[in-house]
């Protein structure tokens, strides 16, 4: 484990430390889950640290890529998915991994989300939600729960939040799976699992912000969204089992999805192939 600890701690880039996230927020923990994962696939030999290529959108979540020991793309706002798909279909054989924001990924990259998990593109997708536009002072955002108090919201909101995981697994996505800055060893699980898995893949990763949502919101530090989180995560395996009242207010963690389907740049290289094939018999 120390090797792994080690390694780790290789492929944060110390020249651009501290970060710029605030004091109490969750990102930088997310952020060590994804690293985390990565390190022990490093070193037991199923990812080429060569071969990795981050990418991201704009926001709080997205200047993540900043601190990687990686190729990266910080690309532009709600972009990073299509990015990202670019560069899988030129590169195959790269691991491109997505770190993204709950306003980045899901109200102006949202419809990139939805066709890259329709499609099944193997990309490993970290959905960092912090239920707020961060960087931006603290408007809503699709996450945002009804009645919350943001700047743009100063009354309460009143839209409905997406549930993203149950989104990706309408769209198709094969791997998803829900996490929790509070339940960081299992959050690193779940992003090893991503990565592991061949197609699109997607980790929700319910995280905090105490300046502009805690705040606001009756919660004023980091220690109280942490604590927030703890009381109101349900298991699946306790959640299939409860009745619907109690699990009101709550939010589901687990794996909700782990299912082999085909790649869609193995399919796509099956067609060029076809093509080829179909082309020379033909003497064309």
């Amino acid at each position: 484990m120390a090797n792994t600890a080690d390694l780790a701690l290789s492929l944060l880039r110390d020249d651009r430390l501290p970060h710029i996230w605030c004091a109490g927020c969750g990102h930088g923990i997310v952020l060590g889950a994804i690293v985390r994962a990565l390190a022990e696939r490093i070193a037991a030999g199923s990812i080429d640290p060569a071969k990795v290529v981050v990418v991201s959108g704009i926001g709080c979540a997205s200047r993540a890529t900043g601190y990687l020991n990686f190729d990266g793309v910080h690309s532009t706002h709600g972009r990073a998915i299509a990015f990202a798909t670019g560069i899988k279909l030129a590169r195959p054989e790269l691991e491109v991994v997505v770190i993204t924001g709950d306003g980045d990924l899901a109200a102006i990259g949202g419809n990139h989300f939805i066709h890259a998990a329709r499609r099944n593109i193997g990309l490993t997708v970290v959905c960092f939600n912090n239920a707020i536009y961060g960087m931006t002072s603290g408007q809503y955002s699709p996450m945002t729960p009804r009645e919350a108090i943001a700047t743009t919201a100063p009354y309460g909101h009143i839209e409905r939040p997406f549930d993203l995981c149950e989104l990706a697994l309408a769209c198709g996505a094969t791997y998803v799976a829900r996490g929790a800055a509070y339940f960081a060893a299992r959050l690193t699980e779940y992003v090893g699992g991503a990565l592991d898995h061949d197609g699109f893949s997607f980790v929700e990763a319910v995280s905090q912000c105490p300046t502009y949502f805690g705040r606001r919101n009756r919660m004023s530090t980091g220690v109280d969204m942490l604590r927030w989180q703890k009381d109101h995560a349900v298991t699946l395996a306790r959640a299939a089992s409860a009745e619907p009242e109690g699990l009101a207010g709550k939010f589901k963690v687990g794996v909700f999805r782990d299912r082999e389907e085909p790649e869609y740049t193995k399919e796509y290289d099956r067609i060029i192939q076809a093509a080829t094939s179909r082309t020379v018999g033909d003497g064309k």
